[in-house]
């Protein structure tokens, strides 16, 4: 080897590999431990895409996984299953997307990885985003909405002219359910605190109660589908006011089995599952003016501490969202 070829080598040897800003821990616990650092920047291998990303959701599991209540992790760690932004690089196997594509997904749940200037996402897992929306409301979307999709009608085969009580209706998956299932042509329970009740009006809800001052088996009687987005006591009186033969969905916890047939119904709990022929359905729901994502409020990336802190909180009305490149909320009623 010359000394310009020796040269060149060391010069190559020495140079960074490509990095970006992403939101990381190296360890379970509070919010305290998202840290906003430089990453490596990922690259596209067989089947994915690399996505710029413009926002990211926030959703309950990122706190959950965040202070170790699902167990093991591999650190450092990125967080973040919600993506909206703009197709930068295309790998082999994945020739329907193209650079410059608008695009949003959910990431699966063993990867996440949202929380970041970029992200590696498999093609099978992408969909061209509304039109319709900003990338902050489209972020807001995959998540959620994926997970109504999929209880409501992959789980408990809702149909127009049946009858679903929907717990926690006005948050990130309810107020999405409650949408999908009037443009099903459902009739549509709600549960929800007073201060939510106007919301759910505007969704359309048939029957808002509210958990705090009102039984809800005093106004849902005989109804075909319970989506459980509570647990516990909720989820165990649920069951009474389901028909026979009807169905309870729950997404957070697996219904008593022995419970269910006792009843003589029917029942399941489940994690959601990525799905791009799903979110172009979601997508033309949205662009067709059926569908609305509600984003409470968005939060800078490097800020994500506090969007975790709120989160938290509980109660949350619609989503949270991240906004990775400043402007990607075009629509400045969304910030509260």
């Amino acid at each position: 080897m010359n000394l310009a070829s020796l040269v060149a080598a060391v010069i190559l040897i020495a140079q960074p590999a490509s990095t970006m800003k992403a939101i990381r821990i190296h360890k379970f616990g509070g919010a305290d431990q998202l840290t906003y650092e430089d990453a490596p920047k990922p690259e596209a291998s067989v089947g994915q895409v690399l996505v710029k990303v413009h926002a990211a959701g926030v959703n309950p599991v990122d706190y959950k996984i965040r202070n170790g209540m699902f167990g093991a992790g591999k650190f450092p760690m990125t967080l973040g299953f919600d993506v909206s932004g703009t197709v930068e690089e295309v790998g082999q196997d994945a020739s329907r997307f193209k650079a410059g594509d608008s695009v949003y997904s959910y990431l699966p749940l063993t990867a996440g990885g949202g929380y970041a200037e970029y992200v590696a996402v498999p093609a099978s897992a992408v969909a061209i985003k509304p039109n319709s929306l900003d990338h902050a409301a489209a972020a807001a979307v995959p998540l959620a909405a994926l997970t109504a999709w999929q209880a409501l009608f992959d789980k408990a085969g809702l149909k127009e002219g049946q009858s679903v009580l929907i717990h926690g209706a006005a948050g990130g998956v309810g107020h999405f359910a409650v949408q999908f299932a009037k443009a099903k042509g459902a009739k549509v329970l709600a549960t929800a605190s007073a201060d939510h009740h106007e919301f759910l009006k505007t969704l359309g809800t048939d029957v808002i109660i509210d958990y705090k001052t009102q039984k809800f088996e005093e106004f849902a009687k005989d109804v075909d589908v319970v989506l459980d987005t509570v647990g516990g006591e909720t989820q165990a009186r649920s069951i009474g006011v389901i028909k026979k033969d009807g169905f309870l969905v729950s997404i957070v916890g697996q219904p008593n089995p022995a419970k269910l047939k006792e009843a003589g119904i029917r029942g399941t709990g489940f994690l959601v599952q990525p799905n791009a022929d799903q979110l172009k359905e979601i997508a033309a729901l949205i662009d067709g003016g059926k569908v609305k994502p509600h984003v409470t409020k968005v939060f800078p990336l490097a800020e994500a501490a506090q969007a975790h802190a709120k989160i938290e909180e509980g109660h949350t009305q619609g989503k949270i969202v991240l906004e990775v490149i400043p402007g990607s909320a075009s629509a400045p009623a969304v910030k509260k």
